[in-house]
């Protein structure tokens, strides 16, 4: 952006008025701001005498991208030119200044996207230019160009004749097809930095003849967030507002912002866990009618700060905090560990999530800094683990570790054979799934759940119990898109909802696929038990691992039961015959 003390090329009478954006804009590379490694290319480029056919500048708003395409053209076309620092008071150059030049095209990429546009800049481009030594296209917003448009614009591009040149402009150049940017030689234009916004402004008022306190322009410098033309407006707006000298309340007036004062004390309020202290804050900033997304914003930088704080020691450069808080800043922060910092900004960050879903900004904010306010009661993992390890829990109580020795007779009861009996659905036992009443509690799930899902149920036969509260399913591979059709999430929910009727007590259903024959379950389903012979059963890894002699030695050391049996155990490979010879 322009320095103030570049002369003022479009005046300001009583009957019209400039704004200070477009009175004070670059007119050359030293008056650029922020962007000194683009402007040393550039001038490097043309007094190398290598200019490039097609330039690409990319970065946020208001940072110089267009203006300095106005520049570049300046120095090529410039009547004592080409040069690093043109005139500007040639005809070209006011020209190019206020978009007039006959030869220097500025287009816009947003109203100008289509093909039909393209292809008259194609047609164009082969004629020279007017009176100026380059035909220059600069296109802002070049990603609002089509599909179609761009692929037109490939060739030309690529190899245009030697008397053109393209600057494009974009702040989305993700938007960009690769094939565009192959051509181009890309320039990122970074955020301006506070301290440099801060200066540029104090210039500017002193060039208007109006006052303003430094911490009014530094609190409009924060505001703008790197741009030099929202900076501009604002305090253009700023100095429309002020009837005097500009103040820092008169700021905070304009734009809404929460006082440096009252962000601390709310700020310490949340900080020592006083849930009154934070809802009266909260009643004294609606009643001055703030609005709860800028105040949820600034308290997200006040927490940023803090965590830069913490973790460097060194309060960041763009800071929010004034000279006259630091140290009360900075003794709030050490009162707070990082992980509490850290947690509060997702918090935050939360918060502002839903303020654009809600119709009660208020109670939205009031929750998030109540949540906040309650983080330092909370435990993180690792303290908890220590706990436990000490033999003390969080309240004070030691730890007792509880272990529940296995019912008597366990092996006995899983060595028995299920035997399936047919229940009505007020005979089914409220008391959880066994090894027995496994097959008959199941075969009514499958007609609780439906028939078109009880049918695929029916092909992975019966599950089996895998732990306290969990039953898999093994389906054979020939019905893995039955398997997936009852894996999706509402049918498992139906499963499970009706194993909680049925047994009392939450079920955790997983499907899983086997390469072993499945024994189906039986149908029709519900027959009087004198009927229906009882289906064998598929055969149970399970019970198979109970009965071999190392895993009961196993199970009673270590005192554990087993929660699963893979296929195929207990089964060894034949051995194999001995010759005539052998045995011989």
């Amino acid at each position: 952006m322009a320095k103030a003390s570049q002369k003022n090329t479009e005046k300001t009478t009583k009957d019209q008025y400039t704004v200070l954006a477009r009175r004070y804009r670059p007119g050359a590379f030293q008056d650029l701001i922020g962007q000194d490694a683009v402007a040393q290319v550039l001038t490097n480029a043309i007094n190398n005498n290598r200019v490039a056919h097609a330039y690409l500048f990319t970065g946020a708003r208001g940072v110089g991208k267009t203006s300095t395409a106005r520049i570049l053209a300046k120095a090529l076309n410039c009547e004592k030119g080409p040069t690093t620092s043109p005139c500007g008071t040639c005809s070209i150059c006011t020209a190019i200044s206020t978009g007039e030049d006959v030869d220097v095209l500025e287009i816009d990429g947003a109203s100008n996207r289509g093909i039909d546009e393209v292809r008259e800049i194609r047609n164009n481009v082969q004629y020279r230019p007017s009176r100026s030594r380059y035909k220059i296209y600069i296109i802002d917003e070049v990603h609002m160009l089509s599909g179609p448009a761009f692929n037109a614009l490939l060739k030309t591009l690529e190899e245009p004749p030697g008397h053109v040149k393209f600057i494009f402009a974009t702040t989305e150049v993700q938007k960009i097809p690769i094939t565009i940017l192959s051509r181009c030689q890309r320039f990122d234009f970074v955020g301006i930095p506070t301290q440099q916004i801060a200066k540029h402004l104090s210039e500017i008022i002193a060039k208007e003849g109006l006052e303003a306190e430094s911490a009014a322009v530094e609190l409009i410098a924060r505001r703008a967030g790197g741009s030099m033309r929202d900076a501009q407006s604002l305090l253009d707006q700023a100095l429309a507002f002020s009837t005097g000298k500009l103040t820092r309340d008169e700021v905070h007036r304009l734009i809404g912002m929460v006082d440096e004062e009252r962000i601390l004390e709310l700020a310490e309020a949340v900080i020592s866990g006083n849930a009154a202290g934070v809802l009266a804050q909260m009643e004294k900033a609606c009643e001055r009618g703030l609005q709860m997304g800028e105040l949820v914003e600034q308290l997200l930088t006040f927490w940023r700060d803090m965590m830069v704080l913490s973790s460097s020691g060194v309060l960041p450069a763009d800071t929010m905090i004034s000279s006259a808080n630091k140290q009360r800043f900075s003794d709030l922060t050490k009162s707070v560990s990082l992980d509490n910092i850290l947690a509060a900004m997702d918090v935050l960050s939360l918060t502002r999530s839903r303020l654009k879903h809600t119709h009660q900004p208020r109670t939205m904010v009031e929750l998030g800094l109540i949540r906040v306010s309650r983080l330092k009661d909370l435990l993180s993992v690792s303290q908890l683990i220590t706990q436990l390890q000490s033999g003390t829990m969080p309240g004070g109580s030691p730890a007792r570790a509880q272990i529940v020795a296995p019912p008597e007779g366990l092996k006995k009861k899983f060595l028995t054979e299920p035997k399936i009996e047919i229940l009505a659905p007020g005979e089914i036992p409220l008391n959880g799934l066994t090894e027995e009443n496994l097959p008959s509690i199941w075969m009514q799930v499958i007609q609780g759940v439906g028939p078109m899902l009880g049918n695929e149920l029916k092909k992975a036969g019966f599950p089996s119990i895998a732990g306290s509260n969990a039953l898999v399913l093994e389906f054979s591979r020939e019905y893995n898109l039955a398997m997936e059709l009852c894996q999706e999430p509402g049918r498992t929910n139906r499963i499970q909802e009706v194993l909680l009727k049925l047994t009392g007590q939450p079920w955790q259903v997983r499907m899983s696929l086997g390469t072993g024959a499945v024994v189906p379950v039986p149908s029709p389903l519900l027959q009087p038990v004198a009927e229906q012979a009882p289906p064998k059963p598929r055969e149970n890894t399970k019970l198979i691992a109970e009965k071999d002699p190392m895993v009961q030695r196993a199970l009673e050391v270590l005192n554990a039961t087993i929660v699963r049996a893979d296929q195929g155990f207990g089964v060894y490979p034949p051995k194999d015959k001995k010759t005539d010879e052998e045995e011989e």
